[in-house]
């Protein structure tokens, strides 16, 4: 079985967000000056330039913004996967996330669809992927 290939864990921008999956945090950035949310990470904000940058933690809920499903991959740990749903996730907190949604029958997915974090774990860091969860 092939392993997935992982992020870099020492890039200036993206170390402490990969540090903080370690203890299953999917932390993202919001500036303290403008308040606008941030991510992927940064070092400057993407709304006034100069804002201090400021880590907050995600609940980790949201739904999904728009997908798509993949079913052909030539990297040996996808091609395994196959079909697979890579989505962009808007979490609750307001930032938007790309990620896999996993354990769930990929033609069932939906645009809207309420969705949680799942953590993969590694030895040196967490991959935050999402799955369904029950309507209400």
């Amino acid at each position: 079985m092939s392993e997935r290939p992982l992020p870099k864990i020492d890039e200036l921008d993206t170390a402490e967000f990969w540090a903080a999956t370690n203890e299953k945090e999917l932390r993202y950035q919001q500036c303290a000056n403008c308040s606008t949310i941030i991510f992927y990470p940064r070092r400057v904000c993407t709304g006034c330039t100069n804002g201090k940058l400021e880590w907050k933690v995600s609940e980790g809920l949201g739904s999904i913004y728009t997908y798509s499903i993949v079913r052909l991959s030539y990297h040996p740990f996808f091609k395994q996967k196959l079909p697979y749903v890579v989505a962009y996730i808007d979490l609750d907190e307001g930032l938007r996330i790309l990620s896999n949604v996993i354990e769930h029958d990929p033609e069932s997915i939906k645009i809207g669809m309420k969705v949680a974090l799942e953590w993969e774990e590694h030895e040196n860091l967490n991959i935050p992927l999402f799955k369904p969860i029950a309507h209400d």
